[in-house]
């Protein structure tokens, strides 16, 4: 089992830190083949196997140093776990604007769902009042994962009080048959109808919505604990309807 970086020693020596190795290290075999299941969309031989809250203890012990800077200045990485680790990093990042930056400069880079929906800036949280807007922009990408992490966002900050007709509406006017745009649509309605139950179903009831997003929506619906049992027999319903 390999130490870990104490915070004290990485402000001393984290320029001597070489990241792609240190992730080597901590990587787990096991866990390299689990991933690699998950994301079969990334060569095997790109994944090193570094399990997440790891990765998360190793982001916030360089975070601060020349070493971190440095590599996230590159958004091209070789592994799947430098991606991840890119993700956190930026995840940890204060700044709003610097923070929409680093975004835009790595989003196109990233290749697959699960560091897609790593990424979760904590700068974001203090500013929703004027998100939208740059998530209007996400939306409009042609990047898969560009589009899913603005979705990803709605669902993290415009699910539940922050809602709007016209934000269901925007999701639903995406272009569909890209798989991993489509199930973080009907992830985003079926969250959206925990809170806005009725304004999700006129939408489900409405046609907007492509016909694979709304039985995807209507199945994760029936599968939350959290939708009531009468909408879900509702659900029931209109799922075989056009």
């Amino acid at each position: 089992m390999t130490r870990p970086i104490r915070t004290s020693e990485c402000e001393n020596d984290c320029r001597r830190v070489d990241i792609t190795e240190r992730l080597r290290e901590l990587a787990d075999e096991e866990y390299r083949a689990f991933q690699s299941r998950l994301v079969p969309n990334v060569p095997p031989e790109r994944i090193l196997g570094v399990r997440i809250p790891r990765l998360r203890k190793y982001a916030a012990e360089i975070r601060r140093g020349l070493p971190a800077r440095e590599f996230i200045a590159n958004p091209r990485h070789i592994y799947y776990d430098e991606n991840n680790l890119h993700g956190l990093l930026i995840s940890y990042e204060d700044d709003y604007e610097r923070a929409l930056k680093l975004l835009d400069e790595f989003l196109p880079y990233v290749d697959n769902w699960a560091t897609c929906d790593l990424i979760s800036p904590r700068a974001i949280a203090k500013h929703t009042d004027i998100l939208y807007t740059q998530i209007e922009k996400w939306l409009d990408s042609s990047h898969t994962y560009t589009v899913r992490f603005g979705i990803d966002m709605l669902i993290k900050y415009y699910a539940a009080d922050r809602l709007t007709i016209d934000k269901l509406e925007r999701v639903a006017s995406l272009p569909h048959g890209d798989y991993y745009i489509d199930m973080a649509a009907a992830w985003y309605f079926a969250t959206a109808m925990i809170w806005h139950t009725q304004e999700v179903l006129s939408l489900l009831e409405s046609g907007q919505i492509d016909e694979a997003v709304r039985a995807k929506t209507i199945q994760k619906a029936l599968e939350s604990y959290r939708i009531s049992d009468d909408t879900k027999a509702y659900l029931r319903e209109i799922r075989g309807r056009a």
